[in-house]
């Protein structure tokens, strides 16, 4: 499993380890891997951007949990695109989107932070251009902490 915008290491990538799965985490924020190397330090945590993805590891999935929504509208399908050849056929996609296109500024801990968002069918298109099959748009889910959750799969 890759865990792209893996921050500290929790929630994703710890609860995928848990569970048995070999977990690669990816992030920009050196300091945000710091802290997964002290929290788990048997992991394989390595610097990189989603954006500029190339790693030389096939996986059985791809998780961007609360990190690939920050990437503007015209980085986001070139995106899809590289997470698209970094899973194994029949591999599966799975990341946080807003509920609709638009873009909006919000605020964490007092800093701004940006969100952008194609529409479902913006995503549709951009996975089909990669080579993904998009299986499931579930807007503000309220099983997901009403995050807008989008998964994909990679055929043939």
């Amino acid at each position: 499993m890759l865990d792209l915008g893996c921050g500290g290491g929790e929630p994703i990538a710890a609860w995928l380890r848990v569970r048995g799965l070999a977990v690669t985490g990816l992030d920009l924020s050196e300091t945000m891997l710091a802290l997964a190397r002290a929290r788990h330090p048997e992991g394989d945590w390595r610097r990189g951007d989603m954006r500029t993805l190339d790693l030389p590891e096939r996986f059985d999935g791809i998780v961007a949990w609360d990190s690939f929504f920050h990437l503007t509208p015209a980085e986001q399908p070139p995106a899809l695109a590289q997470m698209a050849t970094h899973l194994r056929r029949g591999g599966t996609l799975l990341t946080t989107v807003g509920p609709r296109a638009g873009e909006a500024t919000g605020t964490v801990g007092g800093a701004s932070i940006y969100h952008a968002s194609l529409s479902p069918a913006g995503y549709a298109a951009a996975l089909e251009a990669a080579g993904l099959r998009m299986t499931r748009f579930v807007a503000e889910d309220p099983e997901a902490d009403r995050h807008s959750v989008l998964m994909a799969v990679r055929e043939g």
